[in-house]
């Protein structure tokens, strides 16, 4: 099986165990603060179901949203929803999406995402999964970074250490993983292999899994984690 062929089988099974949660919601949890600043749940979502249609652009090699301020918009004209419409609007962008994954297509294209982003067709899946997975912790509805799939979180990880390798706020940062894998992000164009592993010329960073994903991923302010060389440095918005 294709590896974007396994993640949008992850990705429907994802949508299944959000879909499964917000059914117990009830319309006043709807309206409740999520985890994300200024978002209530029907904010988040609404984002869930429009970034399933953007996404269905891309692949079909539209832009993925009109405008920013379009996307906003639309986020905030359908975040008041009752719960019954939004998680109309969740399962059938969902379908919409698997649907358009479905047609046979050549998917080590380039694809063009927000903000001239461009990344190969294969990864696309992956990124909705991060999408469900993260939006349905960002709820607060009981599911936490510790219950994401082992594979995704790991993934997730790589995923973010790469986007931030090389960044010019990011100073190097060596993360020892709990299972003492390295992993090596920020500032670290120019230093060897040796010094990197060392950690004498970066910042070591070692914790569990789901903390050094909430700290990548700005859902966690990083406290849990153990740091040598210096301080944690915030990291940039995604």
């Amino acid at each position: 099986m294709k590896f974007h062929a396994r993640d949008l089988d992850s990705v429907r099974e994802a949508t299944e165990r959000l879909l499964t949660a917000v059914a117990k919601m009830d319309n006043a949890a709807v309206t409740q603060p999520s985890r994300l600043p200024g978002w209530t749940r029907g904010h988040v979502l609404a984002h869930l179901a429009r970034n399933a249609d953007a996404i269905v652009n891309v692949l079909e090699g539209r832009p993925m949203y009109v405008s920013g301020e379009a996307r906003d918009a639309d986020i905030e004209r359908d975040a008041p929803r009752p719960l019954d419409a939004q998680l109309t609007d969740l399962r059938d962008s969902a379908n919409r999406f698997q649907d358009a994954a479905a047609v046979p297509a050549d998917w080590s294209r380039t694809v063009e995402l927000r903000n001239g982003v461009t990344d190969e067709a294969s990864r696309v899946p992956f990124r909705r999964w991060i999408e469900v997975e993260l939006h349905h912790v960002d709820l607060d509805i009981g599911y936490e970074l510790e219950d994401l799939p082992e594979e995704f979180t790991q993934r997730e990880i790589n995923f973010l250490t790469e986007r931030f390798r090389d960044h010019p706020t990011v100073p190097a940062v060596t993360i020892k993983q709990d299972d003492g894998r390295l992993l090596f992000t920020g500032a670290v164009k120019g230093l060897t292999p040796e010094q990197l592993e060392s950690g004498s010329h970066s910042l070591l960073v070692t914790g569990r899994q789901a903390d050094l994903l909430g700290w990548l991923a700005g859902r966690r302010d990083g406290a849990a984690l153990r740091v040598e060389g210096g301080t944690l440095p915030s990291l940039p918005a995604l």
